[in-house]
């Protein structure tokens, strides 16, 4: 088809891609579609490359291949036709390039060669054709028939004798190395190709064909590449001769081969000094067996081999092969000159040469057996020196030898038990670790000498048939020698195997014949050494479970009865041992599990014979196990199990009599193994052991043992106590051991005796304390026994222990006498073991635990079993007293609550753990037959939960056991089952892992969960104590502690703190009383946390609480507080709870002052100002931004009137004290007094409403102390108001809304405030763009009928106000506006005028913005109400009258006349108080005269008012006057009279300027008079006013000049002509 054509061609023309993975893909779908169509794929291929000649080689070797691989695949179906179209392809394409381009044109040969391998005729036919002769051939040519006569023999070689015909004439014409080289590749492979023909000639085509056939051409082209090429200076191509000679040399004729040997071999060893590949050329060898030069050869040989072989260099491992191969044929041919040449090389000094000796030995054992048969004896003899060399590499080459040996009936021979043993030897060398590898590779260890020894002896056995009679017995003899004990697990696994062997062959009753063999060990014995090892079945390789299996296969040896115990029992041993591992067996209960087999076979052997048979023996192989210290004591309860089984008391007491004589005291495990002898043999022998005890101690022996050690000071001491030591360490295992019924009667009567005489101590008496730590440890433990046996009796009831508390009391002695910083001796931990079994010995921890040995542990194994004891020390006495009582007489002050809480880790870390195994204890002991409530749960989870996050994780860990258990007991205590299980206690173990790393967020989780089971578990009764404990906590020394401490708290608060309302004062004040005691950021945090999660559940109550708290409130109170500013919607309600308390109560209360008479002063009343002070707190954290902006009118406006009401208020006499004392306690406290802590609470308030820009502008105003200030707080109070309208305009209408209000306040302090605010406000046009303008202004309005006379005052100022904050609506109201400054002037309370002075200043605002008619109605009145105030003595009054004169004037056009009186009534007051010592009245003055100048119809007068009375101009007084007395003379004549009798009035004047100016006033006037107006002068009247002295030289200078003085006389310019003296004599 062509679909499978095309894709071929799009494949290949996709080669051309560089990217190597492309075109490994391109091949691997090519070899893929010619699976399914081979012969179509293959047609492609070759169309492709014909038509894409000039495709680059590369890319042809990629089809190629392909094709290659899918003729390979499919050779067996392939078509004749396609073959031959791809053997023209590939020939054309592997000789187009005359030049060598190896890849391609070997592409193309190896495609030949593929085809070849069934169409061989078809192909030769091919490349024959481009083999013709007397021309060299094409490289690729003559590869192809090399590789073709490898891979198709029966095809090619055929063709051979041709091709060599055509071929010897070629070899002389190549010329290139690389043409002589390939040359040699073709002679070597026919070569090859031949001999496997000739090999195989039954399945030959052709089987005449024989090896003389090509002798003849072989020899031929031999001399050519001998002769000539091999003495080329080119390496390869002397290699290459080299590897064609070797396989020639099989088919050259014999003799001519005999005829060049002797120029061949030194030819070939020539090339050894200059080729590094000796391979080539040893293979050569093997080709070619010599018979002359064999010591040349082997001398040639022997380096190669001792040199080792570097297994990363293959060549050179297969050059030590064929160097052995060429040994092999040397042997066979010359057996006595090779070993004559190698043993000797035995005895040589180097390593190298012994080792290589060794390996030939073996390959010629192996390889030459038929020849040495006959020299057997002579190389066993020869070993011996072999057999002592300590070199490892040797004695792994020896042990080679003896394998080879055993093979082949060596060791069969006298002096092959010499190498059985030796290969025994090498099994025992230790196992040690292998040591690192050294650079040289042939170095071996000892562990690999015993490895392969090991695996050596057990072949010899399993798989060498004619090794069964040499090893069988004879292997016995080294199973209990020691020094074999490492070779054991191996011995006794072959020797298990030939026992079995000689089962099967029916031996089993003669299975060892003791008459045969003399030196094999007794049954005895064996059993001993056999059930001995099996005491440490894992040590040696599991030796265990091979002792055991040998000792079951030797069963009917050891004695005939013990075959159906033996074969039930062993094999239950067996699987024990497999079932455990070295970690997890309980060497304790598998040493039991040997004694009870032991026990079993003496009860089934039960000959007293044959028991006193193995005893003695067992006894004399004690001293065989001095270095195996575990062994020798498991040997020692086996002496005591079978002493215990014989019946002879004779032998009993005489072997214990030895035992006692010959142990060895100074070793521990002796000490321990001849105790547990005792003990053991007591079971059935007390009598007799007590007996031996006491006899010893008595006895010469051990009087020469003292004497003999006293020779020797130093030991002395040691060495006695030592054995004292044993002798009471027997008497504690005696009693354990011993039956209770016999037991019991002799504790104190003999064993506590003797165990205190030979310890040297009276319990009761004088005691004379031991300083030996062995002794000391051995009479704990022998009393630990004691009451272990005690209380293990049955009949225990009727028994008294009347020295208890002696033993207690001296246990106690001994853990007080250890030192307190090191745990150096078990002593501690023995002792509380002893207490343990003393106070309480069936409590659960310890109940059936074998007192612990005497060995002294160290560091962390002495730690833990000291642990344990202690747990079970405490676990004895809480089991005393199983109840909640118990629990906290456990965990009290006295006991372990301080060191649970102790700032030191490893106290902790031990308090914890025991506490945690402790409440297991309870918790697995606990049986409720009532439901009765844990009254103290609370406190103890108290005293763990925080340890959950404590800086150990081991601490951490325990302590979720702790309160995990609390909550179970909890449980039971409420009546559910022991096996109940809830799932939320249950997730406290799951917190567990998290726990290990010390992750704080971790750790924040766990105590939050833990806390949320608590919460949830705890009754509602314990929920305070629990509370009042965690509390506690927060004094940890462990902050991690603390911290949990509080996080627990908060959580608990958080789930169950809604049902503790009646508690929240007492939680407050323990809140607070924690602060002052802890000083910790976290601390102070969480408490403010806490405070936060109360008042979410109960506002009032901890609003009340805080607000009972003493003040000043101190710095932690100041915390509480500011923790209620946490949310906002928490906070709004806190403050509105506050406001209702700052408005509820009276903000002070009057109190008679008795120093001051009849006065009274005004005491602040304690809520309101707490209150404040508490609102002060608050709004003083930042969080509470937004509750205050949601509160900023009800609080600015209780804040405002709070200030209003405190001024001038004093503290009570109780606080003044107390704010004294804080002041002087710390440095810039905030001040307690009334006044100030609520301007300071405003302040705070607007800088946390926003109003900070308030805030400054008050501030630097000073308008903060003005409020402060009794006489000046509506000043502050305006200064306020002015700075809320310039920055806080949008708050102003609720804040109006809620002052309102407190204008009918029934404190004048609030009205004043409020009507001084609404003031202000009225100044600013904020409140007309707020439409607030006539809701103020009629409040204004409304108070001037108040009864304060200040709140009329403000109301008057504010309404004048309008006129700059909303002039525009001035004229709107003017009517109202001037009825109300009217009625200000007519106030008739006011003694001092001030509201008609506020009622003046204001209207003198308003009236340029007035309607004249609205003024013109009430002009005359007005002018003449405030006529009186030109003279008043307040300045203020007299110039706001006058400055509201002079703008009434603008207003009189329309009733000019009955305004011009009002003008002449005042003029003479406005010019004389241009006088007035007061500038800001002349300055008025000035100004109402200029107003009126225009008024009064004399323009000379009007010009002189307007440029003389300037402001800024000064004023010549006498020249002014006098000119303005001429204008009045002149135009108002008839007023003379008028105007002398009103200067006549300021006569007495209270002001001396104005007094003096007055007559100079009516002097002047006279001066200028007309004669017609002089009789209008009373005379009289003007002398009665000269009474005032001032006035009265005024009067007569004024006289004076009316009589024709001159002005200048008294500093007056003459102004206008002089009147003729006498003018005036109508005067006269």
């Amino acid at each position: 088809s062509k679909k499978p054509y095309r894709l071929a061609t799009t494949l290949m023309d996709a080669t051309t891609d560089k990217d190597p993975l492309v075109q490994e893909q391109i091949y691997n779908a090519l070899c893929y579609l010619g699976e399914s169509e081979p012969e179509e794929i293959l047609h492609s291929c070759d169309e492709y490359l014909r038509q894409h000649d000039k495709l680059a080689y590369p890319h042809r070797v990629i089809i190629l291949k392909a094709m290659e691989t899918v003729v390979k695949n499919n050779i067996a179906s392939l078509d004749k036709s396609t073959a031959k179209v791809v053997i023209f392809l590939a020939s054309n394409e592997m000789t187009k390039s005359k030049e060598v381009i190896r890849e391609w044109q070997q592409a193309a040969s190896s495609v030949l060669v593929a085809v070849g391998q069934r169409f061989i005729n078809k192909v030769m036919e091919e490349v024959l054709t481009k083999f013709q002769p007397g021309i060299l051939p094409h490289y690729f040519i003559v590869q192809t028939f090399a590789n073709l006569s490898v891979s198709n023999v029966f095809g090619m070689v055929p063709f051979l004798n041709s091709i060599l015909g055509t071929m010897l004439p070629m070899l002389g014409m190549a010329k290139q190395d690389h043409m002589k080289s390939v040359f040699c590749y073709a002679l070597q492979h026919f070569s090859e190709s031949i001999q496997e023909y000739l090999a195989n000639l039954d399945k030959a085509p052709d089987p005449t064909v024989r090896k003389d056939t090509f002798s003849n051409e072989i020899f031929s082209a031999y001399e050519v590449l001998f002769n000539s090429w091999l003495q080329h200076r080119e390496a390869k191509l002397r290699l290459a001769v080299v590897e064609a000679v070797g396989p020639m040399s099989y088919l050259m004729p014999s003799e001519k081969l005999e005829e060049q040997l002797p120029k061949l071999i030194p030819g070939i060893l020539a090339l050894y000094k200059k080729h590094a590949e000796a391979f080539y050329i040893s293979k050569g060898w093997v080709c070619s067996p010599p018979s002359l030069h064999v010591t040349s050869l082997t001398r040639l040989f022997l380096p190669q081999i001792c040199a080792p072989a570097d297994p990363s260099v293959p060549l050179t491992v297969k050059n030590h092969t064929e160097v052995l191969r060429c040994f092999t044929v040397l042997a066979c041919s010359f057996p006595d000159r090779v070993l004559a040449f190698l043993l000797p090389k035995l005895e040589s000094s180097n390593e190298r040469t012994r080792v290589g000796t060794l390996l030939i030995m073996r390959q010629i054992i192996n390889s030459a057996p038929s020849q040495m048969e006959i020299k057997k004896p002579f190389i066993l003899s020869s070993m011996k020196l072999p057999l002592q060399d300590s070199n490892d590499k040797v004695k792994r080459a020896v042990v080679q030898v003896i394998s080879a040996m055993a093979h082949h009936g060596y060791l069969e021979q006298p002096g092959g038990e010499a190498m059985m043993e030796y290969l025994v030897r090498q099994c025992a060398l230790p196992s040690e670790q292998p040591k690192k590898q050294t650079p040289d590779a042939d170095d071996l260890t000892s562990d690999s000498v015993q490895s392969i020894s090991v695996n050596t002896l057990f072949l010899l056995s399993t798989t060498v048939d004619r090794m069964n009679n040499v090893l069988w017995p004879y292997l016995l003899e080294f199973v209990t020698p020691i020094q074999f004990t490492n070779a054991l697990t191996p011995l006794c696994k072959s020797l298990m195997y030939l026992a079995m062997k000689k089962q099967e062959e029916g031996e089993n009753a003669s299975l060892i014949r003791y008459d045969l063999n003399g030196n094999l060990p007794s049954p005895y014995a064996l059993t001993t050494r056999l059930l001995v090892v099996s005491s440490q079945p894992y040590a040696g390789d599991c030796r265990g479970t091979a002792a055991l299996r040998l000792l079951s296969v030797l069963q009917y040896s050891v004695h005939p009865a013990l075959e159906q115990l033996w074969s039930k029992r062993v094999p239950s041993l067996v699987e024990h041992i497999e079932e455990n591992t070295e970690k997890c067996l309980c060497q304790k209960e598998w040493e039991e599990k040997l004694l009870l087999f032991l026990q079993e076979t003496l009860a089934a052997v039960s000959d007293n014979t044959w028991i006193c048979h193995f005893v003695t023996e067992m006894c004399r192989q004690l001293n065989s196990y001095n270095g195996f210290p575990l062994e020798k004591n498991f040997l020692y309860k086996c002496i005591g199990t079978t002493l215990g089984a014989c019946t002879s008391k004779d032998l009993v007491q005489k072997q214990l009599q030895e035992l006692l004589e010959t142990a060895r005291y100074h070793e521990e495990a002796e000490r321990e193994g001849l105790a547990s002898c005792f003990g053991i043999c007591a079971i059935n022998h007390l009598e007799e052991t007590l007996a031996k005890l006491e006899d010893f101690v008595r006895s010469d022996v051990f009087k020469k043992s003292v004497g003999l050690f006293s020779i020797f000071k130093d030991r002395s001491d040691n060495e006695v106590e030592k054995i004292k030591s044993t002798l009471i360490l027997c008497y504690g295992f005696v009693a354990v051991h011993a039956p209770k019924e016999l037991v019991l009667s002799r504790i104190e009567a003999d064993i506590l005796k003797n165990i205190f005489q030979y310890f040297n101590t009276k319990v009761l008496g004088i005691k004379v304390e031991t300083k030996d730590l062995t002794l000391k440890l051995c009479l704990i433990r022998s009393i630990c026994m004691i009451s272990q046996a005690i209380y293990n009796g049955g009949k225990c009831g009727d028994f008294v222990f009347s020295r208890k508390a002696e033993l207690v009391a001296q246990m106690v002695e001994f853990i007080k006498a250890e030192p307190l910083d090191a745990m150096r001796t078990p002593v501690r931990q023995r002792a509380m073991v002893t207490c343990t079994y003393l106070v309480y010995p069936s409590s659960g921890g310890s109940r059936g635990r074998a007192p612990p040995r005497c060995r002294l542990p160290r560091g962390p194994i002495l730690y833990g079993d000291t642990l344990s004891a202690l747990k079970d020390l405490l676990k004895s006495l809480l089991q005393r007293n199983l109840t909640p009582h118990g629990l906290q007489d456990m965990f009290a002050v006295g006991h372990l609550g301080p060191w649970i809480k102790s700032n030191k880790e490893q106290e902790r870390q031990r308090a914890v753990e025991v506490s945690a195994a402790l409440l297991d204890f309870y918790l697995g002991k606990l049986n409720v037959s009532t439901v009765i409530p844990f009254y103290n749960l609370g406190v103890l989870i108290a005293l763990f939960s925080p340890r959950c996050s404590d800086s150990l994780a081991s601490v951490r860990q325990h302590a979720v056991d702790c309160v995990y258990c609390l909550l179970y007991i909890q449980l039971c205590y409420e009546g559910f089952a022991r096996d109940h299980t809830d799932e939320m206690v249950e997730g406290l173990k799951a917190l567990k892992k998290g726990l290990e790393e010390p992750d704080f967020t971790v750790l924040f989780h766990a105590c939050h969960n833990i806390a949320m089971v608590v919460g949830k578990r705890v009754p509602p009764d314990q929920l305070m104590s629990l509370l009042l404990a965690m509390f506690e906590g927060l004094a940890d020394p462990d902050k991690n502690c603390s911290r949990a401490a509080t996080v627990m708290i908060n959580s608990l608060l958080k789930e169950r703190g809604s049902v503790l309302q009646e508690k929240v004062p007492d939680i407050m004040s323990i809140i607070h009383s924690k602060l002052q005691e802890v000083d910790e950021e976290h601390v102070r945090k969480a408490a403010q946390q806490t405070v936060y999660i109360l008042a979410s559940q109960h506002k009032s109550v901890v609003v009340s609480s805080l607000l009972g708290s003493a003040l000043p409130f101190d710095s932690h109170t100041c915390a509480m507080w500011r923790s209620l500013a946490a949310e906002p919607t928490l906070t709004s309600q806190i403050l509105e709870q506050l406001l209702e308390k700052v408005n509820r109560d009276v903000p002070y209360k009057e109190s008679k002052c008795f120093l001051l008479g009849s006065g009274s002063e005004r005491i602040a009343t304690p809520l309101p100002l707490a209150a404040t002070c508490a609102l002060y707190e608050i709004m003083s954290a930042p969080e509470s931004g937004a509750a205050v902006l949601g509160l900023y009118a009800p609080l600015f406006v209780t804040l405002l009137l709070r200030v209003s009401c405190t001024v001038g208020v004093q503290l009570p006499k109780s606080l003044q004290s107390r704010e004294r004392r804080s002041s002087s306690l710390s440095p810039a406290p905030r001040s307690l007094h009334p006044c100030s802590c609520a301007v300071e609470t405003l302040k705070v308030m607007l800088a946390r409403g926003g109003s900070e820009a308030v805030t400054r502008a008050v501030g630097s105003a000073g308008g903060w102390d003005l409020m402060a200030s009794p006489e000046r707080h509506h000043d502050g109070i305006a200064v306020l108001a002015g700075a809320m309208a310039r920055h806080a305009g949008p708050r102003l209408p609720l804040i109006v809304k809620n002052l309102v209000p407190t204008l009918s306040s029934v404190f004048d302090s609030q009205r004043i405030t409020t009507t001084a605010f609404f003031a202000e406000l009225l100044n600013s046009n904020v409140v007309n763009d707020l439409m607030l303008l006539e809701t103020v202004m009629d409040n204004m309005t409304g108070r001037q009928k108040d009864p304060c006379m200040l709140v009329r005052m403000l109301a008057l100022r504010g309404l004048g106000n309008i006129s700059s904050g909303s002039p525009e609506k001035v004229r709107k109201h003017g009517a109202k506006l001037l009825a109300s400054m009217v009625n200000g002037m007519d106030d008739k309370d006011d003694p001092h005028n001030l509201v008609a002075l506020e009622a003046m200043s204001s209207l003198s605002k308003l009236l340029d913005h007035l309607e004249e008619r609205d003024i013109q109605s009430m002009l005359l009145h007005i002018a003449i109400r405030i006529r009186p105030f030109f003279d008043s003595e307040q300045p203020g009054l007299r110039q706001s009258s006058i400055v509201l004169f002079g703008n009434l004037t603008k207003f009189s056009e329309d009733d000019c006349e009955a305004f011009f009186e009002q003008i002449l009534n005042g003029l003479v007051t406005l010019l004389l108080h241009l006088q007035d010592p007061k500038p800001e009245v002349v300055k008025a003055c000035k100004f109402a005269l200029r107003m009126c100048g225009p008024n009064m119809g004399c323009e000379g007068l009007c010009d002189m008012f307007l440029n003389h009375l300037r402001e800024d101009r000064s004023l010549h007084y006498g020249e002014f006057m006098n000119n303005v007395c001429k204008h009045l003379m002149q135009s108002y004549p008839e007023m003379l009279n008028r105007l002398i009798l009103t200067n006549l009035f300021y006569f007495k004047s209270n002001w001396v300027d104005i007094r003096a100016a007055a007559p100079m006033f009516i002097g002047f006037l006279v001066l200028h008079v007309d004669e017609d107006h002089c009789q209008q002068v009373d005379l009289d009247q003007l002398i009665s006013g000269e009474s005032v002295p001032a006035a009265c030289t005024a009067g007569e200078q004024g006289l004076g000049l009316g009589a024709g003085a001159q002005p200048h006389e008294f500093g007056l310019r003459s102004v206008g002509p002089r009147r003729a003296p006498g003018s005036c004599s109508t005067l006269g």
